[in-house]
């Protein structure tokens, strides 16, 4: 089964299965779940929104320069999940490491989601 081609329906879709994981996870294991695990999955969302968006203005502008704005995009988002972390946790959370680590296994999701989508745009732009 493939995703499908609109990348905004395959991030929802990639969302919602996280999303009923994450639920999962809430009622087998409530101890590797931080109660911020919805500002995360939020902040996740928008943010790959708004960089899908940017993407798509770049590369219909700038077409020849696909992996100078793959790479670009993906320099965002780590600067801007940099800075979630560090507002997020400056005001003395509590259990800052299991925040941490449930910030990493989202953005390492919503990557992989990326780098896939990245990989499924190679071929149509390669000539």
């Amino acid at each position: 089964m493939t995703l499908p081609k609109n990348s905004h329906l395959r991030l929802l879709i990639v969302t919602a299965g996280l999303i009923v994981l994450i639920l999962i996870l809430q009622f087998a294991l409530p101890v590797i779940i931080h109660p911020k695990i919805w500002e995360i999955v939020g902040f996740m969302v928008v943010l790959s929104f708004l960089i899908s968006l940017l993407n798509a203005f770049l590369l219909k502008s700038f077409a020849d320069s696909f992996f100078q704005i793959m790479v670009l995009a993906m320099i965002l988002r780590f600067i801007a999940s940099l800075t979630f972390i560090g507002i997020e946790v400056w005001p003395q959370m509590e259990n800052i490491l299991l925040f941490i680590a449930d910030f990493f296994v989202v953005f390492l999701f919503y990557l992989v989601f990326d780098i896939y989508t990245f990989l499924a745009n190679l071929r149509p732009i390669s000539k």
